[in-house]
Order: C-alpha cells, then structure tokens, then sequence
C-alpha cells in the first residue's frame, strides 16, 4: 500500500480533487486513476515498486513508490 499527497507549487496549499495514477515498472501494470480527498491526499493499495505517478496526465514522479510519496504540481 501507498500513499500520494498532492500540494500545490506555487501556494503550498493541498490539492483537492487532482486525478492520480501510477505505472509501475516492468510488467505490473498500472493503478486505476483516483482523486485526491480535501486535503490532497489519495491511497493505493497497490505493492511498493519502482514506477512513475501521474496527477492529471503529468508525470510528477520516478522512482520507487513506497509509503507516502509528496509531490508538487
């Protein structure tokens, strides 16, 4: 299981309502986009590995997704 915390650059703020999905490396596929909840926050229940996050189409993030991953758009 995992986490993503949405926040936005320029504010600082959360990020409500943001659509998030991930891909994972190799041939584990990818998660089913979700939105971020009031505070920004949106959970998988997925198994770490190492992949990419997309909020809204973008890639916001390479690497191993693990625990609570924060990103910035």
């Amino acid at each position: 299981m995992f986490s993503v915390k949405v926040i936005w650059k320029r504010t600082g703020k959360r990020a409500k309502g943001m659509k998030v999905g991930a891909a994972f490396d190799g041939l584990r596929g990818m998660t089913r986009d979700q939105l971020t909840d009031e505070d920004g926050n949106t959970d998988f229940n997925y198994d770490p590995g190492p992949g990419t996050i997309f909020v809204s189409g973008r890639t916001v993030f390479k690497g191993r997704i693990e625990g609570r991953v924060v990103v910035y758009v």
